[in-house]
């Protein structure tokens, strides 16, 4: 069987979720089985492993209405796309298409890097259902990273197509934090700075906690930065990397009293399980995806509450309860690998050739 997987939403400089998701996964599955892929960037192959690729358009150009008839040459059996919105016109393969998560029906703003016609269309496209269910129902079977997301797309409706679980894992696992060393009064932050990822009940929580440096790690323009610095209450100490390495994010994960994330939505929460698995326990929202990721491991808190925020810090000052989560955490990461999705997506694709054999 013959795997083609779509690499074209892989970013050139560092990577961002979608990013490295296929990334990982392409690697994955190439331990097990016949597996190249497209790219629209020779500069997308510094980020990616080291497998046959194809070089064609760019997803985001006019000419993905008719790609099909490109991929058609590679004579795959089987096309995987880390996005819905690939180009079926005339497709002579099996398809699975990928939704993430339906975050954008909630919080329609567009991730700022898309061109300025995307972005309108962005909007429009998640006014209503009835475009993501046109996209989904071209493919073969429908991918998803999560129990969540498959129970919102079956919640509207979203596809007829089979449904089927491919799910997001952390990097190869590096050597575990020591629980007997007590970490720093530091807390940590990954993600973007969009509104729903709520980075502001965590700055207004830092009043309550004036022993502890928030850091936040992300890459964030100067205008978002100044609307931050300018929530941040007196005596608080808060911190802005506006970008680190893969290599700095592991060391600071070592040594922080905890990763937070208090986002309203998500479609998985990568950086959670990126924390568990080096034994860094996880402060996240009380919300159904972060419940499936971090199961008993996390702790739990309303988003809406800065004081809710402060005072799991303030528990996990206890250094025994601090030692039993961050060796819950690193037992809980463990159930997540990329060699499973791997087999998830192998399985997904068996599926789709025995679907058009029949």
């Amino acid at each position: 069987m013959k795997i083609v997987i779509d690499a074209r939403f892989t970013r050139t400089d560092h990577h961002d979720g979608i990013s490295r998701y296929g990334a990982s996964l392409i690697a994955a599955v190439a331990k097990i089985a016949d597996v190249s892929m497209l790219i629209s960037d020779p500069r997308q192959l510094a980020l990616l492993p080291d497998v046959p690729h194809t070089l064609i358009s760019s997803p985001l150009s006019p000419a993905e209405l008719f790609v099909a008839r490109k991929v058609n040459r590679l004579n795959a059996d089987v096309v995987v796309c880390p996005m819905q919105t690939m180009g079926t016109w005339g497709r002579k393969y099996g398809l699975v298409l990928t939704l993430h998560d339906l975050i954008y029906y909630e919080h329609p703003a567009p991730p700022g890097f898309l061109p300025a016609p995307v972005r309108i269309l962005w909007r429009l496209y998640h006014k209503a259902y009835w475009p993501q269910r046109l996209l989904l129902n071209r493919a073969d079977v429908v991918a998803t990273i999560s129990r969540t997301t498959e129970a919102l797309m079956a919640k509207y409706r979203l596809t007829s197509r089979p449904v089927r679980i491919v799910s997001n894992a952390p990097q190869p696992a590096q050597q575990p934090r020591d629980p007997d060393t007590l970490p720093e009064k530091t807390l940590l932050y990954m993600g973007s700075f969009m509104p729903y990822k709520n980075v502001e009940t965590m700055l207004a929580g830092m009043a309550e906690l004036p022993d502890y440096t928030l850091h936040l790690l992300s890459r964030i323009t100067p205008q978002r930065r100044a609307e931050l610095e300018a929530l941040i209450p007196a005596g608080a100490s808060v911190v802005f990397h506006n970008g680190v390495t893969d290599d700095e994010y592991a060391e600071l994960l070592r040594r922080t009293t905890a990763l937070v994330s208090l986002s309203k939505a998500e479609g998985y929460g990568l950086p959670l399980v990126e924390a568990m698995a080096l034994g860094t326990p996880v402060i996240a929202s009380d919300t159904p995806i972060f419940r499936e990721v971090g199961a008993d491991a996390a702790k739990y808190v309303d988003p809406e509450s800065p004081a809710a925020f402060a005072a799991a810090v303030q528990e996990l000052g206890d250094a025994p309860q601090w030692r039993d989560v961050s060796r819950n955490s690193e037992a809980r990461a463990g159930q997540f690998s990329w060699d499973e999705s791997a087999r998830q997506l192998v399985a997904v694709a068996a599926e789709v050739l025995a679907l058009r054999n029949k």
